[in-house]
């Protein structure tokens, strides 16, 4: 029976169904009905185990809900029980950022990698080909920039990404597009040149849009966050349910 893989991030939350390591069917929700949505795949597609990951804290109402539609829960968040310790990570990476690294050592094992996550924040890890975490940071994400340059200035627009970006502006608008879009890919490109000859992955919700930006060989894997809770989930099962 499969496993139920539920990513409740800044902006949407993302669910996968899971055999062991392996993911299947997913979903998507963008609502405030978050926990409903959760109970409504549960009755639908009959998981036996549920692994809930969340940037909010899970409160014990819902917890007690949840745990009374599933047969076992694991809950990752601020309150409850995270990957970092038993995958040697440091204990103030967000377990994100954590399943992230777990899926990478995984799937290019023996190979050091630089992950770039370019979602609601734009965060950047590095792993040696032993698997060890080296550190990594956190920026502002596309989105999150257009949104704070409009807010924080009292004459410039909110604009959205654009499908083609000019190398100069030459208006208000595409001053700010090129602006925006040049500058975060200056940034991950020198990322990129620091470590030269590591394995490159791309995740997260603009992914696919700024690898089109870079002329360079990167591997996107969208759903890298979720194999990662696939993996932690099969093998929290190997350790605590068989």
């Amino acid at each position: 029976m499969a496993n139920l893989i539920v990513e409740i991030g800044n902006t949407a939350l993302k669910a996968a169904l899971a055999e062991g390591m392996v993911l299947g069917k997913t979903f998507r929700y963008q609502g405030e009905r978050k926990i409903e949505y959760i109970l409504s795949l549960a009755e639908k597609e009959k998981p036996e185990i549920l692994t809930i990951a969340s940037v909010y804290p899970i409160s014990s109402q819902e917890e007690d809900s949840l745990r009374a539609h599933f047969p076992s829960v694991l809950i990752l968040d601020g309150n409850h029980e995270s990957p970092a310790e038993y995958y040697n990570l440091p204990p103030y990476l967000t377990y994100d950022r954590g399943a992230s690294i777990v899926a990478a050592r995984h799937l290019f094992r023996g190979k050091s990698c630089t992950l770039i996550d370019l979602g609601t924040t734009l965060t950047v890890d590095f792993i040696d080909p032993e698997g060890k975490y080296i550190g990594g940071n956190i920026s502002l994400g596309c989105r999150t920039r257009f949104k704070a340059l409009n807010r924080y200035t009292k004459s410039l627009p909110l604009v959205e990404t654009p499908e083609i970006i000019e190398e100069y502006g030459k208006s208000i608008q595409s001053s700010i597009e090129s602006g925006i879009i040049s500058g975060i890919v200056f940034e991950i490109s020198s990322y990129i040149e620091r470590y030269p000859d590591n394995m490159v992955l791309f995740t997260g919700g603009d992914a696919n849009y700024f690898v089109k930006q870079l002329k360079k060989s990167i591997f996107v894997v969208c759903n890298l966050v979720l194999i990662g809770l696939a993996i932690v989930t099969d093998e929290y099962v190997k350790r605590n349910l068989q």
